[in-house]
């Protein structure tokens, strides 16, 4: 397969963890050399020589703040990210890698969409629950939990939680179950807004590229 070849080079921010893997692997569909990113240590800055990268590994919601403010060309972050942070960037492909969905849960058998008091939801993303409620005119009241969000309807805490699932396997293990689902979640690629303006050849010729194997 052809390298791209780039005048500039592309600083791309991925998130560490699954999502860098899962990048690593379709770089290397592409004939990359991610030879640093796979040996990387504790480096945090790594070179793909070959097609004119270089990668910062960083959380999810610093891999947004570093493309807002132009230190990043591009960022590979979970649309769950996305959802909550928001941001002023384009979002450009769907990589189809990190599947999962956003749903709102809780204890198995009860009825959470009955009767008219407020209903409290523990979540980690409360502007993702805020959102999602105000498209149901439903007033509710948020208890942000850092945790294991499972615990909160466990404990009488809230009524039901806002939360990443995937297989349902952790909710039912705990008596839990979903009531809905709220949007699938699968890694994006973002871009800097200035980026695409100054980069658009490099950049248009990695999205046609990534765009062959996904």
């Amino acid at each position: 397969m052809e390298k791209m070849k780039s005048n500039k080079l592309l600083r791309i921010a991925l998130t560490k963890g699954r999502l860098e893997k899962d990048t690593v692997k379709l770089f290397e569909k592409l004939d990359f050399d991610c030879t640093e990113l796979k040996e990387k240590g504790r480096k945090l800055i790594l070179q793909i020589p070959n097609a004119g990268i270089e990668v910062v590994l960083a959380k999810a919601a610093d891999v947004i703040t570093y493309i807002e403010h132009g230190v990043c060309d591009i960022g590979v972050v979970g649309k769950d990210t996305i959802m909550e942070m928001g941001g002023q960037f384009f979002e450009l492909v769907d990589l189809g890698f990190g599947r999962c969905r956003f749903a709102l849960a809780g204890k198995k058998g009860s009825s959470f969409y009955e009767g008219y008091t407020t209903k409290t939801i523990a979540t980690k993303y409360p502007n993702v629950a805020r959102k999602f409620f105000e498209g149901k005119n439903m007033d509710i009241k948020i208890v942000k939990i850092e945790g294991s969000v499972e615990l909160a309807p466990l404990l009488g805490l809230s009524n039901a939680i806002v939360d990443i699932v995937e297989t349902g396997s952790t909710l039912k293990e705990n008596g839990l179950e979903v009531y809905e689902d709220i949007a699938p979640i699968s890694a994006r690629m973002i871009v800097n807004t200035a980026s695409l303006k100054m980069k658009q050849k490099e950049i248009e010729s990695l999205i046609s590229q990534i765009e062959t194997v996904v």
